[in-house]
């Protein structure tokens, strides 16, 4: 599972599993990884979660993905439309 595959997952997780839900992945020049969800806007306070919860325990998640995998630094923007 790449580490896109497995943001999704978890966003849709507590998303209630919308298939609206897409993650993209741009490399940077510094070995660094951004990945951008791009969510409803309806969704975006339940992603984000009371004071910031949710979204935190995703970053925190990822990472750990990211350093087993020794993917380097990984960034999440959350993006409404």
């Amino acid at each position: 599972m790449s580490i896109e595959e497995y943001t999704e997952f978890l966003v849709k997780s507590i998303c209630q599993n919308d298939e609206l839900i897409k993650v993209k992945a741009y490399q940077k020049e510094n070995d660094s990884l951004t990945l951008e969800v791009l969510i409803p806007e309806s969704y975006k306070g339940i992603l984000i979660g009371r004071d910031g919860k949710n979204i935190k325990a995703i970053r925190t998640l990822v990472s750990a993905y990211a350093y087993l995998n020794k993917k380097g630094f990984v960034e999440i923007n959350i993006e409404s439309f």
